[in-house]
């Protein structure tokens, strides 16, 4: 028998969406004390870009939970140097405003639409409303990119059924040291010391 022929009909058979996460983690490469400045966030879009989402391609990883906004399910951890995770919406709900723990965060829509808002950071300490900068709604297949430096944002579904979203954190800040989330009428600060995963590599979680 031929073993590289072999080889090569098992790599070209690969599901594409198990094909994206190897390749997200090509990009990050194989180095160790990864910091923000070193991701080029460029090419990893383009990679989440060419993906053409399939729900056969990703449906283990896609549990939800209509008790939640939404639940994150852990698909790999790059390397060590990122978190990749698809999270599941829940119709009518949506994340508190929240900052990204200076880190990147590239989100790619899997199915349905999910509303984008973004606000700017509270200027000082005095109690005021949130600042809306923009609003967008993302449909499916759509990449958008957000970090500190862009903002703060919360993530919505308008919905009638569940959404889906490809998630990819570098470095992975947020899992290990929290993040911080904002009230929408008086911007109080808040941090939320661990974000935990519904579920681990399609397997769920004990509670």
């Amino acid at each position: 028998m031929d073993h590289s022929l072999e080889y090569k009909n098992s790599a070209s058979e690969m599901n594409p969406f198990d094909q994206l996460v190897k390749d997200i983690k090509a990009v990050l490469g194989p180095s160790k004390g990864l910091t923000s400045e070193d991701i080029d966030v460029e090419d990893l879009s383009h990679i989440m870009e060419r993906y053409i989402s399939n729900e056969q391609d990703w449906s283990r990883y896609a549990m939800a939970n209509s008790d939640m906004a939404y639940t994150r399910n852990l698909v790999d951890q790059g390397n060590g140097k990122a978190n990749l995770l698809v999270l599941v919406w829940t119709p009518g709900k949506a994340s508190p405003i929240h900052d990204h723990g200076n880190a990147h965060c590239l989100m790619k829509i899997l199915q349905g639409t999910l509303t984008e808002s973004r606000y700017e950071f509270p200027d000082g300490d005095e109690e005021q409303p949130m600042r809306l900068k923009s609003e967008k709604v993302l449909v499916n297949n759509a990449v958008a990119y957000m970090a500190d430096e862009l903002g703060l944002h919360s993530v919505s579904n308008h919905g009638n059924d569940y959404a889906v979203s490809l998630h990819l954190y570098t470095p992975p800040n947020v899992a290990k040291y929290g993040c911080n989330i904002f009230d929408l009428s008086t911007g109080k600060k808040t941090h939320i010391s661990k974000c935990g995963n519904y579920s681990v590599y399609g397997k769920r979680v004990d509670e």
